[in-house]
C-alpha cells in the first residue's frame, strides 16, 4: 500500500490550506489518518476517518479542520481553516485496517504511511 500526501505550503495565520492523501488501493474497511510532527516535538495526530464515515478530530482542530473522503479517487482530504502558527508542521498520512474505533489517535495503530508534506504558517 502506498501513500502520497500533497497540498502542503505557505499560508498566512487565518488562512486555508487543503491537504490530500492519495491511497494505492481503497481502505473501505479501515482508517486514514492525519498525523503532525514539527521540528523538536512529538508527533501528534490531527484527524481521521473511519470506514469512510467517521470522522475523528483532535481537539486543537476541532472546528477548523474537517476531514473527507472521496472514495472514487481513494482520497481522503483535511481541510484546514483559520490557521495558526502553532499548526505548522510536517504533516502525514496514514492507514490501517479495521474499522474499530480504539487507538485511533495513535500512530503506532498505522503500518502504512505517506511522506510528509509540509505546511508553513507565517505570523
Amino acid at each position: 500500500v502506498q501513500l502520497q500526501a500533497s497540498g502542503g505550503g505557505l499560508v498566512q495565520a487565518g488562512g486555508s490550506l487543503r491537504l490530500s492523501c492519495e491511497a494505492s488501493r481503497i481502505f473501505s474497511g479501515g482508517a486514514i489518518g492525519w498525523f503532525r510532527q514539527a521540528p523538536g516535538s512529538e508527533r501528534e495526530f490531527v484527524a481521521a476517518m473511519i470506514s469512510g464515515r467517521r470522522a475523528v478530530y483532535a481537539d486543537s482542530v476541532k472546528g477548523r479542520f474537517i476531514i473527507s473522503n472521496d472514495n472514487a479517487k481513494d482520497t481522503v482530504y483535511l481541510q484546514m481553516n483559520t490557521l495558526k502558527p502553532e499548526d505548522a508542521a510536517t504533516y502525514y498520512c496514514a492507514a490501517r485496517q479495521g474499522s474499530y474505533y480504539a487507538r485511533v489517535v495513535s500512530g503506532d495503530e498505522y503500518p502504512y504511511w505517506g511522506q510528509g508534506t509540509q505546511v508553513t504558517v507565517s505570523s
